[in-house]
């Protein structure tokens, strides 16, 4: 990791040591042998001043001293330059800090990008190792849900059956029920003609018995006019009217038997009313059964297409955790 900042000591270590390996501490060299921190122009500065303390007899290699040699020759040039165009020059210098600088912080601004690229690489390796952990526990998942759906697909081919038992059962109660109001059918056609022709033929007695009363009435009108003539045949009178008595006896007897077997008729026709109530309830309980069986099914279709969607949802994490493995193996 590269140091927070330099100082003449730490640069002048840095000369030493490239020195005593053999190599010229140039301005490059000593910033490289610092681990790549401080700023050139410092460095620069401080090896001015290290060069400028350090005896011009010190012992040291030929090419040193050529060395020395050239950074004087390059010193006076420069000075020599600097009086010619100060001014370009030092708009030069500026320049070339300025890009020194820019430089600096490039690779500054690149080795913080290594950093953290180093650190989402860490980040990318353990969300890696928790993609795989999750992708076990998918597995896992979508073994249970697999086994769960081959349990819903047995339970749904159950619940077929028992809805074609029940349709089967319906299809039976609707048979009765058809056979049932056929026959209640026939029942009221037959009791509704027996009650027609009874009604018919107590019409016609009735219209028997008024006609009998008009005869009769203009029998009485008659006998009024002719009284001495009824009372000698007063006996033949009475004797008319005992059977006249006797018809409406008959008559009477005959209207009591009609009125109960209209009774009759009317209990027949309340115990097929009975009937087809019981048959009604029946076909309705039937019918709440179809019903309750119709949203079991749909209860279990809702819930195969939920499971279904759901390893779908499942396949198509796994791939993405599959392309993101990849990707990160890749790279």
């Amino acid at each position: 990791m590269a140091r927070g900042g330099i100082n003449k000591a730490v640069v002048q270590e840095a000369r030493k040591a490239l020195l005593a390996r053999g190599q010229n501490p140039s301005i490059d060299a000593v910033r490289v042998e610092l681990g790549n921190t401080g700023s050139r122009t410092t460095i620069q500065r401080y090896l001015r001043e290290i060069e400028a303390d350090t005896p011009s007899h010190d012992p040291r290699e030929p090419h040193e001293r050529f060395s020395d040699q050239l950074s004087d020759l390059v010193a006076r040039l420069l000075a020599r330059m600097t009086e010619e165009a100060s001014a370009p020059i030092a708009d030069a210098r500026a320049m070339f800090e300025r890009l020194k600088d820019d430089l600096s912080q490039q690779l500054e601004a690149a080795q913080g990008d290594l950093v953290s690229l180093q650190r989402q690489f860490e980040t990318q390796s353990s969300a890696l190792e928790t993609q795989t952990a999750e992708l076990q526990i998918s597995q896992t998942s979508l073994q249970a849900e697999i086994t769960r759906n081959a349990r819903l697909s047995q339970h749904c081919s159950d619940l077929e059956l028992r809805v074609q038992e029940k349709d089967e059962q319906i299809r039976s109660l609707e048979e009765k029920h058809l056979h049932a109001r056929d026959a209640l059918e026939h029942y009221r056609n037959a009791v509704k003609e027996q009650r027609e022709q009874e009604q018919r033929r107590h019409e016609g007695q009735l219209q028997q018995v008024q006609v009998e009363l008009r005869q009769l009435q203009q029998t009485l009108i008659l006998k009024q006019d002719d009284l001495t003539r009824l009372n000698r045949d007063n006996e033949r009178l009475l004797s008319e009217a005992r059977q006249l008595k006797k018809g409406k006896d008959m008559l009477e007897d005959s209207m009591q038997r009609l009125t109960g077997e209209n009774a009759d008729m009317k209990t027949a026709v309340a115990k097929a009313e009975g009937a087809k109530e019981m048959l009604q309830e029946q076909l309705a309980v039937s019918h709440a059964e179809i019903k309750r069986v119709e949203e079991a099914i749909s209860h279990s279709s809702q819930q195969l297409l939920n499971t279904r969607r759901e390893l779908e949802q499942a396949h198509g994490e796994i791939s993405r955790m599959r392309q993101t493995a990849n990707q990160s193996e890749a790279t």
